[in-house]
């Protein structure tokens, strides 16, 4: 219901597993930027951005790391998120790879910030139970994260800072997802709701500027429930 509790945890593996693993097998899809249109604002999905069994992956990592209420150093007004979350930083060899596939189809330069090189590695992962919601926002802006070398305490990377959420879709409408979708709202009124497929993403303007996008995550309906990952997309400073 809104707010900070104190010691919520960021979780890594200390020795990642053998199975989180992106580059196991060759990448065998082609992945594709599709725009959105809502009223001339920056929002976009990239198809297949993840094979199906790396979606599995991130899912089966979170669960091991478990969902919460709270979200480590996030408040948001009561009423707004209705949904459980877990963030944990990535090993940067799985978030190299996503960048590696998309990095070709993202804004090369945002408000005269370059695209820099590599993703945030810190995940925040939501789970959507039957009826949960994230009621209308906007993404707030943040550095990048990742691991010290020695991989015992997370590090801010001060040279960056993101311009873009990344929402990456961990399962969908084929895995038994009912409703879900994220919804869009343009500044002239329009509204978009795109569902979420196993393996695209969505990608949207976040951050204190006039051109960010307001935008909600719908309820979900059934007994499956809906994950995704919150990935920020990185800019030079």
């Amino acid at each position: 219901m809104g707010g900070v509790v104190p010691d919520t945890p960021i979780f890594a593996f200390h020795t990642p597993p053998s199975w989180l693993n992106f580059s196991s097998k060759p990448f065998e899809l082609t992945p594709k930027r599709e725009s959105v249109d809502c009223d001339e604002a920056l929002v976009f999905i990239i198809r297949n951005v993840t094979l199906p069994e790396e979606a599995d992956q991130l899912v089966k990592a979170s669960e091991l790391f478990g969902f919460r209420e709270e979200a480590p150093g996030i408040s948001t007004p009561p009423g707004m998120r209705l949904n459980k979350s877990v963030h944990w930083i990535a090993p940067e060899s799985v978030l190299q790879s996503i960048f590696e596939r998309i990095k070709t189809l993202l804004p090369q330069s945002i408000d005269g910030r370059n695209l820099t090189p590599r993703l945030s590695c810190r995940l925040n992962v939501y789970k959507y139970e039957q009826g949960d919601v994230f009621n209308r926002h906007i993404d707030g802006d943040w550095p990048g994260y990742g691991l010290s070398l020695d991989g015992s305490e997370m590090v801010q990377w001060e040279d960056t800072h993101s311009c873009l959420s990344m929402l990456l879709y961990l399962n969908g409408r084929d895995d038994g997802v009912q409703g879900g979708s994220t919804r869009i709202f343009g500044r002239q009124g329009s509204v978009v709701d795109v569902e979420p497929r196993k393996g695209d993403a969505l990608f949207f303007r976040h951050g204190f500027s006039p051109s960010s996008v307001m935008h909600a995550g719908q309820p979900v309906r059934g007994a499956t429930p809906k994950y995704l990952a919150r990935i920020n997309v990185l800019f030079d400073v």
